[in-house]
């Protein structure tokens, strides 16, 4: 990237310093008005002491002052001050003759009579002097020379300049600057190659030194800075750039303040931005971090079993001197676990003897499966529980047969015949 012939040192910073054209003044509104106030003045001045300037004298007067004011504009030094005074020069006296003119354009024909001399002189007052008025803004200070010497700093306000001999090195700014610079490919002190972006707040404290004693300031801070980072960085680990950014920040600020106080500037903070790392150092990085994370995770984890097991030991000594207590919870807990999950319930079997419920839920369980493939009227088995928690049964007799006692039942009768057959 190139500006104005000179190439872009560091591409990566992002507000570069503006090259700036060499000037000796500042050509404004003020400056323009008071080349019109100067004009106004001589031809008021015209009127009181001889006659009224003609009209054409006046319209190519302010003319030729317009001409000056635009090539102060664009070229604002006082070698200027020529072709200004010459353009002033060929407005007024170029075909004045109302016979050199068009038809159009007898207006600006004019006569010239000894009395006009002071509205001409009027005119090139006004085109010499035009820029001698300076505004200084509240925030800004400049440095005038006389004669290329150093004169004074000036504050806010007006400032009137000798034409030609005094001249404004600079327009300081005094208020707070940013200045962004960067320092790629350092090698940090476990051999590391980082990108890193800072920021730089500064301030002029003596717009004497930061004119006379350094060419560019604005360049000489970002480039001094550049160094300061590079020089830093070199020193210390990867973990401690991340982790301990402060110490880096003010060592710099200790080393640029150093630099750059005989300037008449002064450090007041340094910020990194952004810090760019290799993507395979990065990806590294992301693993063993994920590494850490997850061997606190176990850690936390069996730190809560162990925590878990503590409390059942203390639940265990209670449960071992009071058995109701405990026979009281496991059947609070069958109980639960009916009432969320349905009727199937999965128990341990050592549980269901020391509850004694595993003889009289299996009898109670067979006994609903036998009753309900049978007819109702089919005997039935009764279940109870005696004092001492044994389960007893009941059945019902068998019914006497109703055949005579003399005759074989018919499945007595085919066994026999069958036997016959088989006999035979």
């Amino acid at each position: 990237m190139v500006i104005f012939g000179q190439k872009q040192l560091f591409s990566r910073i992002k507000n570069p310093a503006k090259p700036k054209r060499a000037k000796d003044f500042e050509f404004s509104i003020f400056s323009f008005f008071w080349m019109m106030v100067i004009l106004t003045s001589f031809a008021i001045l015209q009127v009181l002491v001889a006659n009224i300037p003609p009209q054409g004298l006046i319209i190519r007067g302010a003319l030729g002052v317009v001409m000056a004011a635009l090539v102060y504009l664009v070229i604002p030094t006082w070698s200027a001050i020529i072709p200004a005074l010459l353009l002033a020069q060929i407005s007024l006296f170029t075909a004045s003759g109302p016979e050199s003119l068009p038809s159009g354009w007898t207006v600006l024909s004019y006569t010239l009579s000894p009395g006009d001399g002071l509205f001409i002189l009027g005119v090139l007052a006004a085109c010499l002097t035009g820029p001698s008025l300076q505004i200084v803004l509240q925030w800004d200070k400049v440095v005038i020379l006389r004669m290329g010497r150093f004169r004074k700093v000036h504050g806010p306000g007006p400032v009137f300049l000798i034409p030609l001999i005094d001249r404004c090195a600079a327009f300081v700014d005094t208020r707070i600057r940013v200045t962004d610079f960067s320092a790629e490919k350092i090698l940090t002190r476990d051999t590391v190659p980082v990108h890193v972006d800072a920021l730089a707040f500064w301030m002029i404290w003596d717009a004497q030194r930061a004119i006379l004693e350094v060419e560019d300031f604005m360049e000489a801070v970002t480039l001094s800075a550049q160094t300061a980072l590079r020089d830093s960085i070199g020193k210390y680990s990867l973990t401690t750039l991340l982790s301990e950014r402060e110490t880096l920040y003010r060592e710099i600020q200790t080393i640029l303040d150093a630099k750059t106080n005989p300037w008449g500037i002064t450090i007041l903070s340094v910020e990194f931005t952004d810090i760019l790392l290799p993507q395979e150092l990065e990806d590294v990085m992301s693993k063993q971090a994920q590494a850490e994370r997850e061997k606190q995770a176990r850690h936390y984890l069996a730190q809560a079993e162990k925590e878990i097991a503590s409390e059942f030991a203390e639940a265990a000594e209670v449960y071992r001197h009071n058995p109701e207590a405990l026979n009281l919870r496991a059947m609070n807990m069958v109980y639960d676990g009916m009432k969320a999950r349905g009727s199937l319930v999965l128990l341990p079997s050592g549980a269901l003897e020391h509850m004694n419920l595993g003889s009289v839920m299996g009898v109670t369980g067979l006994a609903k499966q036998t009753g309900a493939g049978k007819d109702p009227a089919s005997p039935s088995i009764e279940t109870g529980v005696s004092d001492s928690d044994e389960v007893s049964r009941t059945t019902r007799a068998p019914e006497p047969s109703k055949e005579p006692p003399g005759e074989a039942s018919d499945g007595e009768k085919g066994a026999e015949g069958a036997a016959g057959k088989e006999h035979t």
